[in-house]
């Protein structure tokens, strides 16, 4: 079970940050766009070997979203860092899911000194600022922000966006409709906003000088998280391992066992402990 503890950054933010506490190799693994600390830990492998630390980023899960602006994965990146700095991690694993991926991507890219491995889950960025399939975000934020919240899901509810995932990827429709749902939707709709329209801000040549231990999950029926764009990220990062599990739309609970098998897995093969020193 993790304990919670909460850091203040400068600027007013308050992050709630979730670390395990026990286990030799360490590993900081974040959540996906509007996800939290419940959805790392069904994706995530949680043993007495490793000790897990996952930041919930600004105006996600328990986080407040302080007064900086513009909202950017360089700045979640720069918060999982000082949440790893403040738990005294000097080296871990990064990883994560989606836009936890691209955190992930960035510090390895950018503090490649304090990086063991890297684990990039159904990711939704490559190497380019606001992909496609990033675009639904911005809808749905476009009408939370216009719109009063049930007028705003239901023109989103019956969009063409909608009626296309609603065909092709259900389980992306279900997140995307919550979203208007939180508590939080208006400046969570400014997060949704900026993060869609940003990146990682690695280039492929970056990534691919990249020579540490990477694992990359994918998986089909996906609108989000294209399978191209994770083996994209494989193919471009020397020596790393691709895994296709079964899609979430398909099978919930199997496709999070199978990312947690493929994770755990990795770990244990490819990271050598000795490294942290």
């Amino acid at each position: 079970m993790s304990a919670a503890t909460t850091i203040m950054l400068r600027d007013d933010a308050a992050l709630n940050v979730f670390d395990t506490g026990q286990g030799s190799l360490p590993v900081v693994f974040q959540h996906g766009l509007g996800g939290d600390a419940a959805q790392v830990a069904l994706n995530f492998p949680d043993g007495p070997s490793r000790r897990r630390l996952t930041v919930e980023c600004r105006a996600q899960g328990g986080s407040s979203a302080g007064g900086k602006r513009p909202f950017s994965i360089a700045m979640f990146a720069d918060d999982v860092l000082a949440a790893a700095d403040a738990a005294g991690l000097d080296r871990f694993v990064v990883g994560g899911i989606s836009m936890g991926a691209a955190i992930a991507l960035r510090l390895a890219a950018y503090h490649t000194d304090r990086v063991l491995g890297l684990v990039l889950v159904r990711p939704a960025w490559a190497f380019d600022t606001a992909p496609q399939n990033m675009r639904p975000y911005v809808e749905a934020a476009e009408l939370i922000r216009r719109l009063p919240l049930d007028e705003a899901r239901d023109a989103f509810a019956s969009s063409a966006t909608s009626a296309r995932f609603r065909t092709q990827a259900p389980d992306n429709l279900a997140s995307l409709l919550g979203f208007f749902a939180r508590e939080n939707a208006d400046v969570f709709a400014e997060v949704m906003q900026a993060i869609a329209h940003d990146g990682p801000g690695v280039t492929r040549d970056e990534a691919a000088a990249l020579s540490i231990p990477t694992l990359v999950v994918g998986s089909g029926i996906d609108l989000v998280h294209p399978l191209a764009t994770a083996q994209e990220l494989a193919e471009t990062m020397p020596g790393a391992i691709f895994t296709e599990v079964v899609p979430k739309a398909t099978n919930k609970d199997r496709h999070f066992a199978e990312i947690r098998a493929a994770l755990g897995g990795f770990l244990d093969r490819n990271i050598n402990n000795q490294d942290q020193s």
